[in-house]
């Protein structure tokens, strides 16, 4: 697999290689797969944030839990900085790999213990990953860093005593805590107001660039997807089915597939919006699914390979590729998930 476009000689920070997750359904006599990710590849420079956008069932989170190691995946490489995780730790990840990659969840408030304070939820990982730091100094350090202010009032509050923005920063603080290289932010403002959420996406940059984190950001929404990231994967059915940066692939989606995904955008300059009667809509199969590519179902575009083989990655320039008969049978990697 070809690198990204970083500076010659540079890996990616974290790159995902045929990922895979199935999970058994149903009773023991009649247990059935649900192919959850599948065969899904990407990589992402460092400090840079990729969006990975979809609707929900499409695999996004559990992609993300399965790059956390919350979930054991079934096939595929973890690579960071050129290394594979899995077969360099197969049973567990060690706590240098809980280090290197934080998760930040989607609920502020189910996130956080309501019995226990801001201080404690700071000083916690501080106390497991850096021991002998002066912890009291960092909780605060930590809170303003994530624009709490003033950090040393905030810290003896706790969750319910916040609003849901004030925690989603803490959530972030407690992330940085023990200084990540790799920042998995889960739907982390689609339980905010709208009023909050550019907020949290500023942070989210702002650490970014000066922390030079890299992100893997999960979205259903392609406002923020476009707003905030560097480079944006589409999943559909388990699949990563398009990626290439975020202005030339939503001004010109090549898969049916992304190109109905931004159609379903509200838009008030069209005059008339995509009209979609008579096309179907019916989700994909997930359990024991059918060969081919899972969008054929509903696919405008259909042809008869579609229904039988799943396409490769086909490169279309630009640091993009896409994964459809449409474009060609493509090859068994992306040659560049980031890069020609």
């Amino acid at each position: 697999m070809i690198a990204p476009t970083v500076p010659e000689g540079t890996l990616p920070a974290i790159e995902v290689q045929h990922l895979s997750k199935q999970f058994r359904v149903g009773t023991m006599l009649a247990a059935r797969q649900l192919h959850a990710v599948r065969d899904v590849s990407f990589a992402i420079p460092r400090g840079e944030i990729l969006a990975l956008v979809g609707e929900s069932g499409s695999g996004k989170s559990t992609t993300a839990r399965l790059i956390a190691r919350l979930l054991k995946p079934d096939s595929g490489k973890i690579l960071l900085s050129g290394v594979d995780q899995l077969q360099r730790e197969p049973r567990r990840p060690s706590d240098a790999y809980r280090r290197r990659i934080q998760m930040v969840f989607q609920d502020p408030f189910s996130s956080l213990n309501p019995v226990h304070s801001i201080r404690h939820h700071l000083e916690r990982p501080l106390q497991l990953h850096h021991p002998g730091k002066h912890a009291a100094e960092r909780v605060v350090e930590l809170l303003e860093m994530v624009g709490l202010q003033p950090g040393a009032e905030i810290a003896d509050r706790h969750p319910h005593e916040l609003s849901g923005g004030q925690r989603q920063r803490v959530a972030f603080a407690r992330a940085l805590a023990v200084e990540p290289e790799i920042v998995l932010a889960d739907e982390p403002v689609s339980m905010l107001d709208v009023s909050i959420r550019i907020d949290i996406l500023n942070l989210m940059d702002r650490l970014r660039r000066e922390q030079n984190l890299t992100c893997l950001y999960i979205t259903h929404d392609l406002a923020s997807a476009r707003y905030i990231s560097q480079s944006i994967a589409v999943m559909y059915a388990g699949y990563a089915v398009e990626y290439g940066p975020p202005d030339s692939l939503l001004a010109n989606p090549a898969h049916p597939y992304s190109q109905r995904l931004i159609q379903a955008v509200p838009d008030a300059s069209r005059t008339r919006q995509h009209d979609s009667s008579g096309v179907r809509t019916e989700p994909p199969q997930l359990v024991n699914p059918p060969p081919g590519c899972p969008f054929a179902l509903i696919c405008p575009a259909v042809m008869p390979r579609c229904r039988e083989t799943m396409p490769g990655y086909t490169t279309l320039g630009g640091n993009r590729w896409v994964r459809c008969h449409l474009h060609g049978e493509g090859t068994a990697s992306p040659e560049a998930p980031g890069g020609e």
